[in-house]
């Protein structure tokens, strides 16, 4: 897997930062190898081992990462780190030069390799793209950086282009988006917890939400 090179040189000192939490990311060994359960491929082994197929949908994650790494704001350096928090309490960072595979099932056999060997380098350099890392993920938050989570059961919604327009530019801000398919994300860790519409989205169509308002600010194009 080959880094890109970043748009701009460097990043700002000030950026944003994506976790995606509860991400159903189980490896388990089905036939001759291990592989990234899923609810159409593996509905029947779930069933044998007593679990709920639709609670397993490593799809979703696929969607946002791709979501967010594709963006222009990502591809302008605005990015500054992504991370992804398991179901299972691993936690794993994501560079923001990493080009995610296309397809589900080569994002999927990426999975297994980083769960097995606990990081992937690029292959055009010595830059480690996916890294396994300690939780929590708080302890790599930048210091007085904004908390933001979004859940479209939290008590308040938010016009999000107005909420981004009143976000500091002075400080790094944590966007906080689950990546299960049913539940909440845990708002322990969040300054502001808000909804950014009357109807449910998905995550990817959330994070597209708010990379685009973020766009718009910045006169990303």
């Amino acid at each position: 897997m080959e880094a890109p090179e970043p748009d701009e040189e460097g990043t700002p000192e000030e950026g944003f930062i994506f976790v995606l939490e509860k991400a159903t990311l189980e490896t388990a060994k089905v036939g001759k190898g291990y592989q990234i359960l899923n609810c159409d491929d593996h509905a029947n082994f779930l069933r044998r081992h007593g679990k709920d197929p639709a609670n397993y949908r490593p799809d979703i994650v696929h969607q946002e990462l791709l979501a967010i790494l594709d963006s222009p704001l990502n591809k302008a350096g605005r990015v500054k780190a992504v991370y992804v928090h398991t179901q299972k309490n691993v936690l794993f960072k994501i560079s923001p030069h990493t080009r995610i595979p296309r397809t589900f099932k080569r994002f999927c056999g990426l999975m297994v390799q980083l769960l097995q060997k606990l990081s992937i380098r690029a292959s055009n350099g010595p830059e480690k793209l996916f890294k396994v890392v300690k939780s929590p993920v708080t302890k790599y938050f930048p210091a007085g950086a904004r908390r933001v989570g979004f859940s479209f059961s939290a008590p308040e919604i938010k016009d999000l282009k107005d909420y981004v327009k009143a976000l500091p530019d002075e400080v790094s801000v944590v966007f906080t988006v689950g990546a299960m398919s049913h539940g909440k994300i845990e708002s322990t860790y969040t300054d502001d917890f808000i909804s950014v519409s009357q109807y449910p989205l998905s995550g990817a169509c959330c994070i597209s939400r708010i990379t685009n308002c973020l766009e718009q600010k910045y006169n990303i194009v």
